[in-house]
């Protein structure tokens, strides 16, 4: 088969940010063709065309109809339907994280994933940059870990808590290093919005004896985002991820140079080629988060808000 004969029409629904990321990875894959954006704003689409090529859709089935993989990037509350009229028309989707508004919806797009046999990935990216650290390598068994990943005050994502909008991406990496979800969750609120929570902790229980402590908070003075992992061996590694560095005790093999490997440097579209290989070959080895991945990582962070007291839904 020839490259053109391989080659992947991709779309993306949405014209903001992350689906402007989204089409830049796509322009740029020789395994991709990027054939447009679907937004409502028709306007917001066609400023994204204007840059990366591709045609301005005038609506979200004209889209599905025109590709063969879609990535869905519009706020969650409309990541069901996008990703469900996709998935039924037989395009595999990649979408942005939360994978969607409720566990039911959530559900229904996983079940619906194993149905057909179509690939469902979600946009849980930071796992590439555990993979190129060698966090998901052979490793003593993990006992503890916390993380700590605080934010300045930013007029983004105020629709949802600070749980579903940062500490998500610690509770992903924690549920692929536990290799399941918690049995115990414990969590407190200290800062809220209409009832949305802006600054929460949480202790999560693991089968096993494993604890995880996150903290995350959209409303503090300065940016952090620390993660310290404890194994039964004794060792310890303590992740800066601002700095790209970190500090081993006992030994632990990982890379310290990882912060210049390509999956590191560009998590997004290590995620967006991940995708594609998964596409192009289902045995593809991929530490990409699936459907699945996403559910769980939606049903624990829902868990802790409510545990916190805290309003969560989209």
């Amino acid at each position: 088969m020839n490259e053109q004969a391989t080659k992947l029409r991709a779309g993306v629904v949405g014209a903001g940010v992350f689906g402007g990321y989204h089409a830049s990875k796509y322009a740029a894959d020789p395994r991709a063709d990027f054939v447009g954006v679907f937004d409502p704003v028709h306007d917001h689409a066609e400023a994204l065309c204007a840059k990366h090529g591709g045609r301005a859709f005038e609506s979200l089935h004209d889209l599905v109809e025109a590709v063969d993989v879609v990535t869905v990037a519009s706020p969650a509350v409309f990541h069901h339907d996008a990703v469900r009229r996709a998935l039924l028309a037989g395009r595999p989707v990649l979408v942005e994280k939360p994978v969607a508004a409720t566990v039911e919806e959530a559900r229904e797009l996983v079940d619906l994933a194993r149905e057909t046999g179509l690939v469902l990935s979600v946009g849980h990216q930071e796992r590439f940059v555990f993979d190129a650290m060698g966090l998901f390598g052979d490793l003593p068994k993990l006992t503890g870990l916390s993380a700590r990943r605080m934010g300045t005050p930013s007029a983004r994502n105020l629709d949802v808590s600070v749980t579903l909008d940062l500490m998500i991406h610690d509770i992903d990496l924690v549920l692929a290093l536990a290799g399941g979800a918690p049995e115990r969750v414990e969590a407190e609120m200290f800062e809220a919005r209409a009832g949305l929570p802006d600054h929460v902790r949480t202790r999560l229980t693991f089968p096993g004896g494993m604890v995880a402590e996150l903290e995350a908070s959209r409303v503090a003075e300065a940016r952090d985002r620390i993660m310290d992992l404890d194994y039964e061996t004794g060792a310890r590694v303590e992740v800066d991820f601002l700095a790209r560095t970190f500090e081993i005790t006992d030994g632990l093999k990982l890379d310290p140079d990882f912060a210049d490997r390509p999956a590191a440097k560009d998590s997004l579209g290590a995620n967006v080629a991940a995708f594609l290989d998964a596409v192009l070959d289902p045995k593809a080895e991929t530490v990409a988060a699936t459907g699945a991945d996403g559910l769980m990582a939606l049903e624990t962070a829902l868990a802790i808000d409510a545990a916190a007291g805290g309003a969560s839904r989209i």
